[in-house]
């Protein structure tokens, strides 16, 4: 762990400058739009543009590199990303807001493939495994200690939009600095979405279902918070909790899962968030009791987006798990964009509730389609698939592409 450190300390330091200025600049918009009047709805439209940008990102990016570089691609996108954040609070119409998502969706999925690579090649076979660990953990305490800094602003006014440009554009200084040298990058062939579905239709459908619930909490949190009347303090403590919930309950779930059926698993925690979502739906359950809430929530969606890579890698050759990986973040980007459109529809409807009904929805039907796998097709026992590799819902296509073959490395008789 000490040796990743210091060969990659510049890296995942500005790994996590970049989530903190990701992480506030989703709260905020949230806040900040109940301040400028926008309506639920419009204000899901904004939240999902970022999601349909990232999903262009991570499909374009590797031509861009090919063609001028690694350094070129990471210095454009990255400015782009701080002048972004300065132009929202320049530019309050909820329009411009989702053409500048997208702008800012596009550049950070651009900037996680450049950075991801550069983190791969850093790294050994023995060492990826950890690098991969630091990784997320880098992302997830960047987005949690995000939430704290709105509370050193106000979100009427433009500081808080200037915090998060000035990290982005520190976070590049290490990353540029640094001694470890641009990778050459070679992109992979696709795998057809069909043959993918054919390998895991639960690790496809069960991405999409999980790309509803993840777009949900990162870009429809802060929204649901301000319509059901929360301050900045509690929103950006609920915020956090989700994350918390993720970091904590990552490890734990992906021990259960190297020892206990895999499937078996993403039936009872995705029934378990379910229940857990509707309960929040039903009851009126205080703040503490949304917190608890929020923790189950993250600690339950975030390990089962690294459960379903892992599943999905028990029915692939070696040789298609690189490819898989594409696919598996393509499917996750079309639920994640429909997530908080779908979200804010309800929510006009039923009012802030509808947040966790439409999770609820999600989550149990993942549950529900997961017990109809398991009458379809028998999987192998616990031990002779591949191990856990904890994974965060924000990787890039790297991430996983680098997740899923450390882990048949790993397991060579997966």
């Amino acid at each position: 762990m000490l040796t990743v450190l210091r060969n990659s300390w510049a890296l995942l330091f500005g790994m996590m400058l970049l989530m903190l200025g990701n992480g506030m600049q989703g709260t905020l918009l949230g806040i900040r739009g109940g301040i400028e009047g926008f309506t639920t709805t419009q204000m899901s439209y904004v939240m999902a543009a970022y999601f349909a940008g990232f999903l262009f990102g991570s499909r374009m990016t590797p031509e861009m590199i090919r063609r001028v570089g690694h350094v070129r691609v990471f210095a454009a996108l990255g400015s782009m990303i701080s002048a972004v954040l300065i132009m929202y609070a320049a530019a309050p119409d909820w329009m411009a807001w989702a053409a500048m998502r997208v702008i800012i969706g596009f550049s950070f999925s651009g900037v996680y493939i450049t950075a991801e690579s550069w983190l791969n090649n850093a790294s050994t076979n023995e060492t990826r495994g950890q690098a991969l660990s630091l990784y997320m953990i880098m992302q997830m305490l960047g987005i949690i200690a995000a939430q704290a800094l709105l509370n050193f602003g106000d979100p009427s006014g433009y500081i808080l939009f200037v915090i998060p440009s000035v990290l982005v554009s520190l976070a590049f200084t290490p990353i540029l600095l640094a001694a470890t040298p641009a990778p050459a990058f070679e992109t992979t062939k696709r795998l057809s979405f069909a043959a993918l579905y054919r390998a895991s239709p639960l690790g496809c459908i069960g991405m999409f279902l999980l790309g509803g619930v993840f777009s949900a909490q990162f870009g429809m949190s802060s929204v649901w918070g301000t319509t059901a009347g929360l301050n900045v303090r509690e929103i950006s403590i609920f915020v956090a909790a989700i994350y918390v919930g993720g970091l904590v309950f990552q490890y734990p779930i992906g021990w259960a899962s190297d020892r206990l059926g895999r499937r078996q698993l993403v039936l009872w925690l995705a029934a378990l968030g379910g229940v857990a979502m509707l309960g929040a739906t039903v009851f009126d359950l205080g703040f503490t009791g949304l917190l608890v809430v929020a923790v189950v929530m993250g600690g339950i969606s975030n390990p089962l987006y690294s459960l379903l890579v892992a599943y999905t890698n028990d029915f692939l050759d070696a040789s298609d798990m690189a490819a898989a990986s594409a696919g598996l973040i393509f499917i996750n980007g079309l639920g994640a964009i429909g997530g908080p459109i779908v979200t804010g529809w309800i929510m006009e409807r039923v009012g802030p509730n509808g947040y966790f009904l439409v999770m609820a929805v999600l989550f149990l039907a993942l549950a529900g389609y997961a017990a109809w796998r398991m009458t379809r097709r028998r999987v192998g026992i616990a031990g002779q698939t591949a191990s856990f590799a904890p994974l965060s819902p924000v990787a890039g296509v790297i991430a996983v592409e680098a997740a899923m073959e450390k882990t048949a490395d790993a397991t060579p008789d997966a």
